[in-house]
């Protein structure tokens, strides 16, 4: 199913939709069963440029855009929708900031390992009492001269567990709003840095989502993202652009759901015939194409201006909240038109409608994005 608004990335539609379908697909049910993805196919994402599509070719990138990312995160999540969020996370939570708001140095540094050298990155802002309030983080950094030392808790890492490189928000002045927030990039090697535990998820269970301690980590000033103190416009940036994944995420799962649903339900025969005979059959297929197509355009529509360097904010919040809410209908849907089986692990069905969940939670709740949607709506004129 394609926009006439794609049909300049057919070519690469049809590439890594063939790579997910004999790469990724095979493996999804080990990958949720076994709480991991294997480190060969990690290989190939990086070998195939997919973990640094939009990043120039300068700093080891595939020099591609970032609707290109868009249909990579979607088709590689119609396959496993924990490997589409390892790509996401590492790419725009990660790489993100660097590439936009990173020194010279910063991106010559990390960007090549990051882009094509195998290093996974992570996104460090939420802690157990800061979620959709970021200006709440607790996490601090001590101004130490040459270098800052950072201390704190955070939560629902995702990629944590593996990331070799974390953007790491922490405040360097002690405030009870978003001001004095700072970004830094942080080896994860660094002495003090450590996952403490693994969360046991609903779904995306592939991934590794971590609580991630730091214990007076010592960062370089060089180090710093930005202009200390002002990290929270690189994280609200970097989120911006994060949500588009997010979208394409569900997306993907979306599609996944719906392409089981309509094959399934043209082979099973109740009375006397296949149930996509059936009318009621008919329209939850129907809502399930249309919601589909929607989230496609909108998903396309807010890349389109994050390349051509146009506000997106409010379209990329469109696109989350539409997506992520039709992925958990589509879903829902369906388990119903499989009836007791889609109920089953037999089926990929269940794994679809468990993976579906988080994208209206992270990355900003479907809650928050409305918030987003209705501050953009007000201030224009």
């Amino acid at each position: 199913m394609q926009s006439i608004f794609e049909a300049q990335y057919k070519e690469l539609r049809d590439l890594v939709a063939k790579f997910s379908d004999s790469e990724v697909a095979p493996l999804a049910h080990a990958i949720d069963h076994d709480g991991k993805i294997p480190e060969a196919l990690i290989n190939k994402l990086f070998e195939n440029g997919f973990m640094g599509s939009y990043i120039p070719e300068e700093y080891g990138g595939a020099g591609m855009d970032y609707s290109s990312y868009a249909i990579i995160v979607e088709e590689i999540s119609r396959g496993c929708a924990s490997t589409g969020v390892l790509i996401s996370a590492h790419t725009s939570l990660c790489m993100w900031p660097i590439l936009n708001f990173g020194t010279a140095e910063q991106k010559s540094k990390y960007l090549p390992s990051l882009a094509s050298g195998g290093m996974i990155g992570c996104f460090c802002l939420s802690e157990p009492n800061a979620g959709s309030d970021p200006g709440g983080l607790s996490t601090f950094a001590e101004d130490k001269g040459d270098h800052y030392e950072l201390s704190g808790v955070k939560n629902w890492i995702t990629n944590g567990r593996d990331a070799g490189l974390a953007i790491v928000m922490a405040k360097t002045t002690k405030t009870n709003d978003h001001k004095g927030i700072t970004a830094f990039i942080v080896e994860t090697k660094s002495a003090g840095f450590s996952v403490q535990k693994l969360e046991d998820k609903l779904g995306i269970k592939g991934s590794s989502t971590a609580q991630i301690w730091l214990d007076k980590v010592k960062v370089p000033k060089e180090n710093v993202i930005g202009v200390a103190g002002k990290g929270f416009g690189v994280a609200l940036s970097t989120l911006d652009g994060g949500r588009i994944g997010i979208a394409a995420q569900a997306l993907g799962i979306a599609e996944a759901a719906f392409r089981y649903a309509k094959n399934y339900s043209k082979q099973r025969i109740q009375f006397g015939k296949p149930i996509s005979e059936l009318q009621a059959i008919q329209f939850m297929l129907a809502d399930m194409s249309t919601k589909i197509a929607a989230s496609r355009l909108l998903v396309m529509n807010a890349s389109y201006l994050k390349d051509n360097k146009l506000p997106y904010a409010k379209e990329a919040a469109q696109a989350k909240l539409f997506a992520s809410e039709s992925c958990m209908s589509i879903t829902t849907k369906a388990i119903q038109v499989l009836g007791g089986n889609g109920y089953s692990k037999e089926y990929p069905v269940e794994r679809h409608f468990r993976d579906a969940k988080i994208t209206e939670i992270y990355e900003g709740t479907s809650e928050i994005q409305r918030i987003v949607i209705a501050a953009n709506e007000l201030k224009e004129v």
